[in-house]
């Protein structure tokens, strides 16, 4: 379930004591945060970050769960639906809506060779990678899947829960998830270690979006998964294959 982020203003609480001159001020600085009812710092003691919009680097936040500033790197895997360049449109496994925006800077694959948007027609199964807000992907990578490749897994064979308005949500937790881990841990990243921690988390749990990726502690990346109802996050390995979910 995708949860709109709830942003908290910078303000100030002033309190003075009609006694004397004594003036109390407390402020608080203002955050993003992304999933309510969570708050966390990561394995080494450091809230999760954002991502600077001009470097992919990451900025400090000032606390609270999963704080971040804006879009962060991410992808969806799915089945092309229209063609309207520069854009198009695609379905999860599980009928997740995504809409892909492309670029002059967007490069395209089939299968293991160089390709052009004009290999990007209806029908086609297609790994989206690039800057996520929400259910929409600025491409900086668009692959073609070969016939019969992940992109075709559906989401009872991978175990992933689609996403049905008023359903329970689902809690299960399978594989391995790394010790003391707090929703909201980590730091986000960007750039190919991104790409490569979303590659895995969509090839082993279709149907979703990834819309940012955290690297823990131990230095394993947690993918966010969105759109769906399990699973929310996927852990992947410094050798970027996918060990847990929950």
């Amino acid at each position: 379930m995708t949860l709109k982020p709830t942003i908290l203003s910078r303000h100030k609480l002033t309190t003075s004591i009609a006694t004397g001159a004594t003036v109390i001020v407390l402020a608080t600085g203002g955050y993003a945060i992304a999933e309510s009812g969570s708050s966390s710092s990561s394995a080494n003691g450091t809230p999760a970050t954002s991502p600077s919009a001009t470097s992919g680097q990451p900025v400090s936040g000032n606390g609270g769960s999963n704080a971040r500033s804006g879009p962060a790197a991410g992808g969806a895997l799915g089945t092309v639906d229209t063609v309207s360049p520069p854009s198009f449109t695609i379905s999860t496994s599980t009928g997740q809506k995504v809409t892909v925006n492309e670029e002059a800077s967007t490069t395209y694959q089939k299968g293991t060779s160089s390709s052009s948007a004009s290999a990007i027609t209806k029908g086609e199964s297609v790994l989206v990678l690039g800057t996520t807000n929400g259910t929409t992907i600025t491409a900086s990578q668009v692959i073609v899947q070969p016939t019969g490749g992940s992109g075709s897994a559906t989401s009872s064979t991978a175990g992933v829960v689609p996403f049905q308005r008023g359903a329970p949500p689902t809690s299960k937790q399978v594989g391995q998830i790394p010790a003391n881990y707090s929703q909201g841990m980590g730091t986000i990243v960007s750039g190919t270690e991104a790409n490569q921690a979303t590659e895995a988390a969509l090839a082993a749990y279709p149907g979703g979006v990834v819309d940012r990726v955290v690297k823990l502690g131990n230095g394993e990346y947690e993918a966010h998964n969105i759109g769906v109802n399990w699973p929310h996050h996927i852990f992947v390995n410094q050798g970027f294959r996918v060990v847990g979910a929950n």
